[in-house]
């Protein structure tokens, strides 16, 4: 699935703050800039929304709205392969109409049924994404405190696959450090872990 969350996400909430405004002067008044000594961290910010209590929560709840709907594919799917079960199985002295009326069949409830699975995939993905979306944008404003009170003076995300960061020591990834602090100021608990599926039946004893 796309997960469209990366730092341009961050940015637009505001996790980088407002462009200095340099004062006016000559270049033979200008100061040169002052060296800091930078404090580097790394965060996975979409792994983030999606390991935070909240993004948990939106996750299941977008599953749990769609799974009638998962149910009607699931049906629909199997009526169409009991369908080529029986086309496969008539008689060699089925009427060739009788046969061409059944692939045809076959075919237009096939084709409806990718239509419909593909339009359920699309609904289902826009409206977590959208879910999550809001998420990210609580869950920047968090980062960018935490950030600023532990103080680093850049922030990397490399949720994109195109990061260029290459390595880095484990302790300079604040990921989980942000997911904590925001489980924390949001106040939303952990959801409850999936309930297990009932075990098969024992088949009986000869």
């Amino acid at each position: 699935m796309n997960r469209n969350l990366t730092l341009l996400t961050v940015l637009a909430a505001g996790l980088v703050s407002a462009p200095i405004a340099f004062a006016q002067a000559t270049p033979a008044a200008a100061a040169a800039p002052a060296a800091i000594d930078a404090k580097i961290a790394l965060v996975n910010f979409q792994e983030v929304v999606l390991a935070s209590n909240e993004g948990q929560t939106v996750t299941l709840n977008t599953q749990k709205k769609y799974e009638p709907k998962r149910a009607e594919l699931e049906k629909k799917a199997a009526e169409v392969d009991a369908l080529k079960k029986s086309i496969q199985t008539l008689p060699a002295t089925t009427p060739d109409d009788v046969r061409a009326s059944k692939l045809r069949e076959e075919d237009t409830k096939e084709k409806q049924l990718n239509r419909d699975a593909q339009d359920a995939q699309d609904a289902y993905n826009a409206e977590w994404q959208e879910a999550l979306g809001k998420v990210a944008q609580k869950i920047a404003g968090t980062l960018k405190t935490y950030a600023q009170s532990n103080g680093y003076t850049i922030l990397l995300d490399v949720s994109a696959q195109s990061s260029n960061v290459l390595w880095a020591l484990p302790s300079t990834d604040i990921s989980q450090a942000v997911v904590d602090a925001y489980n924390k100021a949001s106040g939303v608990p952990a959801p409850p872990p999936p309930a297990p599926r009932p075990a098969a039946a024992a088949a009986p004893k000869k």
